[in-house]
């Protein structure tokens, strides 16, 4: 009797201890196999991120890349001249730049600068002229000009008006034949006033550059059923990089006339 009772004691004791070992051997399990998950999410996750920043890295180097260096086309000779005529688009580019250099060098000029009156615009019965076409200019001195009409004395008052006119702000008295133009002090806001000018004088000619693009694409498009796909794109591609150097050009023209207005 002693002896079941001591064999069922430790039967009891041994299923109580296996039972306890296998509920701590499954935590372990437990605790193994959820620390196995959460360290592969971790890497996923980690690895989802590393990936994202690689291709949008690589997107935007390759991006910056793009613009850095872009393909540049040969403008000196057009890929298909029975097409387009890159002299053509030179020679439009060349007008639109030389109309701003022109507009510059007749309407934004500092009034104490010598020849600041020689392309103001006479209308005349016969036409119109440059005011030193009809007229000597002379600088008496810093705040004083005057111009001699002796040649052309019918032309004095449409010079005069021209002159009151011109957008420079002066007042010129005539006495006979000849025009005294004093000169008011340039102040800083004159200058600056200028330089907006010069600004939008710019902004005009870029447009004018655009739209002279514009109509050169739309023209070179017309052949899209008789050429091939290729020549359409570097002709397309000639075009823009002409009207590219263009503005960069309108731009440095702007940079330095702006200097000059600002006496810098």
């Amino acid at each position: 009797m002693a002896t079941g009772i001591l064999h069922r004691t430790i039967l009891t004791r041994i299923v109580s201890l296996s039972s306890k070992q296998l509920h701590q051997h499954r935590s372990i399990q437990s605790v193994a196999v959820f620390s196995s998950i959460r360290h592969f999410n971790i890497r996923q996750e980690g690895s989802h991120v590393c990936t994202s920043r690689h291709l949008h890295g690589s997107s935007a180097l390759s991006a910056k890349k793009g613009r850095k260096h872009q393909t540049k086309v040969d403008v000196n000779r057009s890929v298909d001249d029975s097409i387009l005529d890159l002299q053509d688009v030179h020679q439009d580019m060349k007008t639109a730049i030389d109309a701003l250099k022109q507009s510059y060098i007749k309407t934004l000029n500092i009034r104490t600068s010598q020849g600041v009156l020689d392309h103001i615009q006479v209308s005349t019965n016969d036409g119109k002229f440059s005011l030193n076409q009809l007229g000597q200019i002379t600088a008496k001195s810093s705040n004083m000009m005057s111009v001699n009409m002796t040649s052309f004395p019918e032309a004095t008052q449409a010079a005069v008006k021209a002159i009151r006119e011109c957008g420079m702000n002066l007042n010129p008295q005539v006495t006979g034949s000849l025009i005294q133009v004093p000169i008011p002090k340039v102040t800083k806001e004159h200058r600056e006033q200028l330089a907006k000018q010069a600004k939008v004088m710019c902004d005009k000619s870029k447009v004018s550059v655009r739209q002279i693009r514009s109509n050169y694409i739309s023209k070179i498009k017309k052949h899209k059923d008789s050429a091939s796909k290729d020549t359409l794109f570097i002709l397309e591609k000639q075009i823009g990089q002409i009207a590219d150097v263009t503005i960069e050009n309108a731009e440095q023209l702007l940079t330095g006339k702006t200097k000059e207005l600002l006496g810098k």
